[in-house]
């Protein structure tokens, strides 16, 4: 496969996988369960998805898997758990648009985690990036109007560190098998919410919802992003996977007429212009501060 076709196909599976991830929020509106069960459901597919592929990577691959775990995957794994189940709640508890708005800084604050952590280099387009990406979070936490908001808007910046945290823990330790943290992040999801979910049986909607959250929007979504972010620049990945902030909203609004407000719609926009502006890929790397 020439290098051309190799990144419009790696373009195309980003940005399947962003599609996918944006209808996290429209599977917890349909499936209308309290936070534990929509984990255990969810986690419980996911794992089992997740983990077909990791059987299906094996026979595959001769070798085995490439990878190492360790201290390092055992760290990320009880990230993941938390930024999972802070993923959920936080659906459940603000709307959608809120939630986008708070994981959409997810770029800034990956690099201040790496410059704490690993002591990168933080560039002078970051700092001025970042302060508008807070302005927009202040704009939108502004309308917040219930204390449940607040609580749904505290557990998306979990569940922002917790991703970001992955992404530096798997910079810093790039032999890591990240797919295996996955499977077993999801297993450590299914566990904790076990004891705390509803002991009743789902309907046929609930369900599917939560199997189509697990199987696709997870599990199929991270394979997508997995085999798309090879072949692209991992700067035009970051680009792409914004979409999921972008279209996470709009589903809800369309099928469950969800309320974006002015500020949040204002504070969105702000956001997003200030993570497209600093991942932009011709951008110049200015001088570190």
């Amino acid at each position: 496969m020439s290098i051309a076709r190799s990144r419009l196909v790696g373009i195309y599976l980003v940005i399947s996988s962003a599609v996918l991830w944006s209808t996290a929020g429209l599977f917890v509106r349909i499936a209308d369960m309290d936070v534990w069960s929509m984990v255990a459901w969810r986690s419980a597919f996911s794992f089992v998805t997740l983990g077909a592929f990791v059987l299906i990577r094996r026979r595959w691959t001769k070798k085995g898997v490439k990878g190492t775990f360790g201290m390092p995957g055992v760290v990320a794994c009880v990230v993941s758990t938390v930024a999972a189940i802070t993923y959920i709640a936080s659906l459940q508890w603000t709307t959608v648009a809120n939630v986008m708005t708070v994981y959409a800084t997810l770029p800034f604050v990956a690099t201040g985690i790496a410059f704490l952590w690993l002591h990168d280099p933080v560039t002078y387009r970051f700092v001025i990036a970042g302060c508008l990406a807070f302005l927009g979070v202040v704009i939108s936490v502004g309308a917040a109007m219930s204390a449940n908001d607040l609580l749904g808007i505290l557990a998306a910046f979990i569940m922002t560190a917790g991703c970001a945290t992955q992404i530096v823990i798997a910079k810093r330790f790039p032999s890591m098998d990240s797919t295996m943290m996955t499977v077993l992040a999801a297993l450590a999801c299914f566990c904790i919410a076990l004891p705390l979910m509803q002991y009743s049986i789902p309907t046929s909607t609930q369900l599917l919802a939560c199997a189509f959250y697990g199987i696709f929007t997870t599990g199929i979504g991270y394979v997508l992003l997995l085999l798309g972010s090879r072949r692209i620049g991992s700067g035009e990945a970051g680009l792409l996977s914004m979409l999921d902030v972008i279209l996470g909203p709009i589903w809800v609004w369309i099928f469950y007429s969800e309320e974006i407000t002015l500020p949040v719609l204002l504070g969105g926009a702000v956001v997003l212009t200030s993570v497209f502006w600093y991942l932009l890929p011709s951008r110049k790397v200015a001088a570190p501060v």
